[in-house]
């Protein structure tokens, strides 16, 4: 197994501290971030800091009539429709972007499902890979040409300590061999998620493009929409009223403190020269072949990820030109 060199970088950032304390001091003026999932939670957290940074920023969301409500009150804020199950739905989000001839400094990979019953894409893929993968692969792909021409632009796509959920299974991604497990397939996704910034970045390199995977901590929010109250209550996640324990030190955080991580790999210059990595509490996470924290070897393995981005050009029939 040949997996990147994961080293923290030290950054001195803590488990508590907030986007807007990440971003202070960051001017985005002129550069367009694109945030999948952006009106909503961390996605909408990630919103709020990156435009009060000067960023552009257009949020892509099933519910745009929803979003606009979210969003109105902030400034340099487009909202477009993006349905991450439907291909006709992404090309043309994507299209339409290209046509205005904007560079992408940044694309955010935020929306996302999480142990859902099982469900299946038209093609029949299960659900929580196609919405939370094999979707914003073929974004990635398609808005390709305007991260490349920011010169410099980055990927960030979160993923989640899910990834540590034994059941990656590059023979069986559609869970046609094996019994259907909503954990097991959210934690496959999670893995596709880290494996896809490893080869994003690797084929991007040259052009500029960075790639980065998030862990953005433990957060009760609309991710966690399809789990019953006991469920809930068995991850100790709410207090005896009822309202999210916030623990940043345990991993149990708001949504402030949730989206620095991503704005930190959307924004740091500490990370200029490095990409393809997982991150944690705005550093590099370290690597854990068996604990609690950092990042499992197989979610940074360069050859897996190789395989997983075949089998995506294979299931949405799409390459970087």
């Amino acid at each position: 197994m040949e997996t990147l060199t994961q080293t923290p970088l030290h950054t001195g950032w803590r488990p508590e501290t907030t986007a807007t304390e990440v971003a202070t001091g960051v001017d985005l003026t002129d550069r367009v971030v694109i945030v999948t999932g952006g009106a909503s939670g961390l996605g909408l957290e990630t919103t709020k800091v990156l435009a009060a940074a000067g960023a552009t920023v257009v949020v892509a969301t099933r519910d745009t009539e929803k979003a606009r409500g979210a969003v109105t009150h902030i400034p340099r804020v487009e909202v477009h429709e993006l349905d991450l199950l439907k291909p006709d739905s992404i090309d043309g989000f994507a299209e339409e972007f290209l046509n205005s001839k904007r560079a992408l400094s940044c694309l955010i990979l935020n929306a996302g499902v999480m142990a859902t019953p099982l469900f299946r894409d038209e093609f029949g893929n299960e659900g929580q890979f196609a919405s939370n993968h094999l979707g914003h692969f073929r974004l990635a792909v398609r808005l390709w040409p305007a991260l490349e021409a920011a010169s410099q632009s980055r990927i960030v796509v979160l993923s989640s300590r899910g990834h540590m959920i034994p059941g990656f299974d590059l023979d069986d991604l559609r869970f046609e061999k094996r019994p259907y497990d909503k954990w097991a397939a959210y934690g496959q996704a999670k893995t596709a998620n880290s494996l896809f910034a490893v080869s994003a970045d690797r084929k991007g390199k040259s052009a500029g493009i960075r790639a980065y995977a998030v862990h953005p901590g433990s957060i009760v929010g609309p991710l966690a929409r399809h789990l019953s109250p006991d469920e809930i209550a068995s991850f100790n996640a709410l207090d005896a009223d009822g309202n999210p324990i916030i623990d940043p030190a345990t991993d149990r955080k708001n949504f402030a403190q949730g989206a620095a991580t991503t704005v930190w790999c959307a924004t740091s210059p500490l990370l200029e020269g490095i990409g393809g990595v997982y991150c944690e509490n705005c550093d590099v996470a370290a690597v854990d072949a068996d604990g609690g924290t950092g990042v499992r070897p197989y979610a940074i393995d360069l050859g897996l990820a190789e395989k997983l981005w075949t089998e995506s050009e294979r299931l949405t029939g799409l390459k970087i030109s």
